[in-house]
């Protein structure tokens, strides 16, 4: 006996979602915008997809098919649109993974980072994240904490105190008076009264100890993903001082190189300079120094005003180079002419030296600075909040 069995083949239609998305011309636009762009979330193309598809009549089964995504996502996005539009593809805030520490806690573990570890007792020269967790646990702040969590808590307010930086504190007991001095000859002040087009002024330094390193073997210049590469052996072929003046208007630059530091090497820079114009027949040429042997106190204030009445020396308060706009050069020479350095000899240093002097000057302009009587004021009053019983100058 044969059984045979008929299956009818149903038609199956999809049940037609109650949220018809029905869009503008520029809802039209900005969702073509979204769905082509290709540096944003992959989520928020797939949204606006599955919004142009609904809007173009595709049941919610077929874009999810054709874009690869669950049922429940297509549903949803449509019934998103339909009720807030197009802000509504954008992620809602969300409450996120429950408080496991008290806001106590990671305030007491903040100010612990704060602390100098060898004030709390702890043999160690400054705090790491693993070993504030651990004093985190010892004192009974938290039960335990992961390393890794301290240091969100302080990336959180920009605390490294695994870092360090040093200074000096001003000992000069006339800081204020010689900087800001200085600082008003950068503003074209003296003594109150503003300066002329006839008077210059010059911010002047050594740099002693360039040397002379030649590499054991030849360096190879950079290629497709390889930096330049240095050989790490050198020898030595001696060290020369370079001595320049820069002028802070004018961003003009004048050195020499001389064998060593000293005031006769200084006083061959001045001759260089105040003998060439404008500075030779200016009314009044300001040089800004700091307290180096080679122009240092009174003397060499003299030495230079004697030789050249117009020639006027300013000296910066003790340890207060920063103040020195030379130095500002130095720093560019150091990273674009010096380093890295590969020199045959010191008739070399000084020819690499001289000639970046002259491609400076070519291209130029004054350096842009910022530093003036108030922010002075506003340093020596932190200095002194910082340090109440220490004596330190009095504001300018």
């Amino acid at each position: 006996m044969t059984c045979s069995i008929v299956v009818e083949e149903l038609d199956i239609v999809p049940m037609r979602s109650p949220f018809v998305v029905s869009l503008t011309v520029e809802q039209r636009s900005e969702l073509e915008n979204l769905s082509r762009r290709v540096r944003m979330p992959y989520r928020e193309v797939v949204r606006a997809r599955i919004v142009l598809a609904a809007a173009d009549g595709e049941s919610n089964a077929s874009i999810a098919r054709r874009l690869m995504v669950c049922v429940d996502t297509v549903r949803v996005w449509r019934k998103r649109f339909c009720v807030h539009g197009i802000g509504g593809l954008v992620d809602q805030p969300r409450s996120g993974r429950p408080r496991i520490f008290p806001a106590t806690a990671v305030a007491e573990v903040k100010a612990l980072a704060c602390e100098l570890p060898a004030r709390t007792g702890v043999p160690l020269a400054r705090w790491s994240c693993p070993e504030l967790a651990e004093q985190a646990r010892l004192r009974g702040i938290v039960e335990q904490v992961s390393a890794s969590t301290v240091r969100r808590w302080l990336t959180a307010d920009a605390l490294k105190p695994w870092q360090h930086r040093s200074w000096i504190f001003p000992r000069d007991p006339y800081f204020a008076l010689k900087a800001a001095r200085a600082l008003d000859l950068y503003a074209r002040v003296w003594e109150g009264e503003p300066l002329d087009e006839n008077d210059f002024v010059l911010s002047a330094d050594e740099k002693p100890g360039v040397q002379a390193r030649r590499r054991i073997r030849a360096s190879l210049p950079p290629g497709p993903q390889q930096p330049m590469r240095v050989e790490a052996e050198y020898a030595r072929g001696g060290t020369l001082a370079y001595f320049a003046a820069y002028d802070v208007h004018r961003a003009h630059v004048i050195g020499r190189c001389e064998p060593t530091t000293g005031i006769a090497p200084f006083s061959r820079l001045v001759n260089q300079v105040m003998t060439t114009e404008p500075y030779a027949s200016a009314r009044r040429v300001f040089w800004v120094v700091d307290n180096g042997a080679s122009h240092r106190n009174w003397a060499a204030a003299a030495r230079m005003n004697d030789a050249y009445p117009n020639a006027h020396m300013v000296h910066l308060p003790v340890h207060a180079s920063w103040l020195n706009q030379v130095e500002i050069y130095f720093s560019v020479l150091q990273r674009k002419a010096l380093t890295p350095d590969d020199f045959p000899n010191l008739d070399a240093v000084a020819g690499r030296l001289m000639a970046f002097q002259d491609h400076y000057n070519r291209t130029a302009q004054p350096f842009d600075w910022t530093f003036n009587r108030t922010d002075l004021n506003q340093l020596l009053a932190r200095i002194s909040r910082h340090e109440p019983d220490a004596p330190h100058p009095a504001p300018a």
